[in-house]
């Protein structure tokens, strides 16, 4: 009884925080179209380094992004979305969660750096830039979401599949396949170059100034994942060690998997795009081909851990499900 009482206060709570995450990413998605109806009319700046073209796309997507996350906290708790396919659910819910959950300790220590190294409320020049209030809007909507997303997604997929994080590691596993290794080994190495950035190291960094105490930060955030990524795939694949719970390691895959393939794969195309245009005003902390190279490699490798992990769930789930069928039917 009490475990039935946990699970249903579990399920409202989860409930509440995917009508919370709806709630909190509406500001961003609210701010983003004043910025585009602003720059349209003229009345509102337009971000360094780019043309008006560039900063209506660049909007336009995040406003898509953000009402696709609006849609999505909204599936796990409306009965239309148990409608919805897993897999679409699914790979919504990875890639949001990939680009919200993993920031949040960046967020956390962002916070503690203090006031001057906060954004300042005017450029050198004068020129206007986001005013204080609209960053911690923003701020508290990618907070919010990722901190209701973490509750309201294990608690939907606990609706639809009660023996997702059933069992221990060691239960079954079909070990490695080999490009399942070569993403792991890929993982860990991009976790070290970012972690060595993040350290203040400056090989291939051609403007060791640019690396500030928040880029630093935040290349230390994208390595922890991306060495966590790493390690729950291999615990997952080996079995080892053999006694932890199933669910640990696969939330944590399933969350540095999601922040390699979201992030790398958002920052990917700007990366090349300042490379190669060179646009006025923007400059590139790290070297462009080797940032671009890891960039590619961690969605690569972010993209093959992700299926090893869900498969090796997934033929764990279904012996343990055929264990319990037999048992019923009587037979050892």
């Amino acid at each position: 009884m009490d475990r039935l009482d946990s699970c249903d206060r579990f399920d409202r709570l989860g409930r509440l925080a995917a009508y919370g995450a709806a709630v909190v990413m509406t500001p961003y998605a609210l701010i983003k179209i004043s910025w585009v109806a602003g720059a349209l009319a003229g009345v509102l700046p337009i971000g360094d380094g780019f043309g008006l073209a560039g900063w209506i796309a660049l909007n336009a997507v995040t406003i898509g992004m953000a009402g696709l996350g609006i849609a999505l906290a909204l599936a796990l708790v409306r009965p239309w979305g148990l409608r919805l396919p897993v897999p679409w659910v699914a790979g919504v819910a990875w890639v949001g969660t990939g680009f919200l959950v993993p920031l949040l300790p960046y967020a956390v220590l962002d916070s503690l750096l203090g006031p001057s190294a906060g954004v300042p409320s005017h450029h050198g020049d004068g020129g206007p830039v986001m005013p204080g209030w609209e960053a911690a809007l923003i701020q508290t909507s990618f907070v919010g979401m990722g901190l209701c997303l973490a509750v309201a997604l294990p608690a939907h997929l606990r609706r639809r599949r009660p023996g997702v994080f059933a069992g221990r590691v060691g239960d079954a596993s079909g070990g490695l396949a080999r490009p399942v290794r070569w993403a792991v080994v890929a993982g860990a190495l991009v976790a070290a170059v970012w972690v060595y950035w993040a350290l203040g190291g400056t090989a291939g960094v051609p403007c060791p100034g640019q690396q500030g105490s928040r880029e630093r930060l935040l290349s230390g955030v994208w390595g922890l994942w991306a060495f966590i990524a790493s390690a729950a795939t291999w615990a997952v694949g080996r079995g080892r060690p053999a006694r932890l719970p199933r669910w640990v390691p696969l939330t944590l895959g399933w969350l540095g998997t999601g922040s390699l393939c979201a992030w790398s794969g958002w920052r990917l195309p700007f990366v090349l795009h300042a490379a190669l245009a060179h646009p006025a005003g923007t400059a590139l902390p790290d070297h462009a081909a080797l940032a671009a190279a890891l960039h590619a490699v961690a969605v690569a490798a972010g993209a093959v851990m992700l299926p090893a992990l869900v498969r090796t769930h997934g033929s764990a789930t279904a012996s343990g499900a055929a264990g319990d069928t037999r048992a019923r039917d009587g037979h050892p």
